[in-house]
């Protein structure tokens, strides 16, 4: 498990990191909409719709992807930046208030809440300019670090449980070690893009310390229906939802942390 873990992790980080560094802004942003799209898929399951169900939730997110891409002005990015965070802050909730159970209403909105915008957000990170790209990819590592930093101390070191009756294998220590490491990760970026290096830093510890919100809550709505993983696509991981729910709770802490220092608008 370990093995098929690493090797797909190394597999999948590799062509992303090439994607968003090398390709350009529509392509990138179209191979990231492929990923958000698959996790529409497989969020539909969390959903208990049909497979028919599943194809227009996915066809939904995809268009609704499309048409922000193309047609979003930096007002309604900003709207939407809002609608991220209050849908994240809800979910926050639904963590805390575990085991509340939730309508499939609620867990198919909140799917297409939590994907949806932050797509538009990464896409949009994309364009920034000569350093879009790099910002998207600081995302991208702040995001992976934290989460290879949390799995290494939390194995060596776990001890006191964050959320057992969520997730049982998530500790204390592991999220320590994975903000730790999310901090290196955001230190070495900003030197590497030339941007200030303590509001990087803030940024990628604030950045960390959501995406296990994003993880924690995609383990509420994986348990309300008694699902251990959102899919199999993904050998040692699950699905492809296992893999960027922490992105989708990311990205927009990350665009205003960003905002916050004066980088992007």
């Amino acid at each position: 498990m370990i093995r098929a873990r690493i090797i797909t992790g190394a597999l999948l980080g590799g062509v992303l990191t090439a994607v968003v560094l090398f390709s350009p802004t529509p392509l990138a942003a179209a191979v990231l909409g492929v990923l958000w799209v698959v996790g529409a898929w497989e969020w539909a399951g969390l959903a208990r719709l049909t497979a028919a169900g599943r194809l227009v939730y996915a066809a939904t997110c995809a268009a609704s992807m499309v048409a922000l891409f193309f047609g979003a002005d930096a007002r309604a990015a900003l709207l939407v930046l809002g609608v991220a965070l209050l849908g994240w802050l809800l979910a926050f909730a639904a963590v805390l208030r575990y085991p509340l159970k939730l309508s499939m209403a609620t867990v198919g909105a909140a799917g297409f809440v939590a994907l949806v915008p932050s797509w538009l957000l990464l896409a949009r990170l994309l364009g920034l300019g000569p350093l879009g790209h790099k910002l998207a990819m600081t995302v991208l590592a702040i995001v992976w670090a934290a989460d290879v930093g949390a799995y290494t101390f939390g194995r060596a070191f776990g001890r006191i449980k964050l959320a057992p009756a969520v997730s049982p294998g998530k500790t204390w220590e592991g999220v320590s070690g994975g903000v730790v490491a999310a901090a290196a990760a955001a230190w070495v970026a900003a030197i590497w893009v030339g941007l200030p290096v303590g509001a990087l830093v803030a940024t990628g510890v604030a950045t960390a310390l959501v995406s296990v919100v994003g993880d924690l809550a995609v383990s509420v709505f994986k348990r309300n229906v008694g699902l251990k993983d959102t899919g199999t696509l993904l050998p040692g991981h699950g699905g492809v939802m296992d893999r960027i729910d922490s992105l989708t709770a990311a990205v927009p802490i990350f665009v205003v942390g960003l905002m916050l220092a004066g980088i992007a608008r």
